[in-house]
């Protein structure tokens, strides 16, 4: 009886240290944006806006376990894209002159987040999903001209990871996040947007993620 109660005295402890608290989240990849693109458009003016659309996506997640499969923490992402093209403007003595417009964009989001994972069961083959509400910000610089804007926002992503040991996993992602603007900022200057004119901040994203566990 007393060797059973000793090995339970040992063998608790050993069981709660296995259990990871915490885990952190970062994952890269490629993102592009869903929203639809005016009509009417140039050729010139199309491939602009699609360069715009897509570019490089980062996210990191932190999340407290509050037991074997939930977490809750915070969530950062930010994508950002640029893209050039070159226009002709009427001078005022008739002539004319081509000037290149250099455009770079960033959307981020930051907001607290749900994660749901099978991080802790014995398998290899590791599930999440998480999703965050909070705030989604949205910068567009072309020259001197700079256009801000913010509103609620939705992330949320889902991935299978391979573990590669108790602490590590490492696998695709897939997310989607999701904001709209219905005003913004033009050199400081607040415009309300009319309807059809809402700037849609909604995208896909593919990458790849890494879970480290502690």
């Amino acid at each position: 009886m007393k060797k059973l109660i000793l090995s339970l005295m040992i063998g608790v402890p050993m069981i709660l240290s296995a259990q990871k608290k915490f885990s952190i989240i970062p994952s890269g990849g490629y993102a592009w944006r869903v929203a639809e693109k005016p009509s009417g458009l140039s050729q010139a003016e199309k491939d602009y806006l699609n360069k715009l659309s897509q570019g490089f996506n980062f996210d990191v997640a932190a999340y407290y376990n509050l037991n074997t499969s939930i977490g809750l923490g915070l969530k950062f992402n930010l994508f950002s894209s640029s893209a050039q093209m070159n226009y002709t403007v009427n001078m005022p003595d008739g002539t004319s002159a081509v000037v290149m417009m250099d455009t770079k964009d960033q959307i981020t989001f930051i907001g607290p987040s749900f994660i749901y994972s099978n991080f802790n069961s014995e398998t290899k083959h590791k599930l999440y999903y998480d999703m965050a509400l909070g705030m989604i910000s949205y910068k567009s610089t072309t020259g001197n001209v700079v256009i801000e804007g913010s509103n609620l926002g939705l992330a949320a992503s889902i991935a299978y990871q391979y573990a590669i040991n108790s602490n590590i996993f490492v696998g695709p992602q897939l997310g989607y996040t999701a904001g709209t603007l219905k005003k913004m900022k033009l050199n400081g200057n607040t415009i309300e947007l009319s309807e059809g004119q809402y700037e849609g901040l909604g995208r896909v994203s593919l990458s790849l993620a890494g879970t480290f566990r502690f």
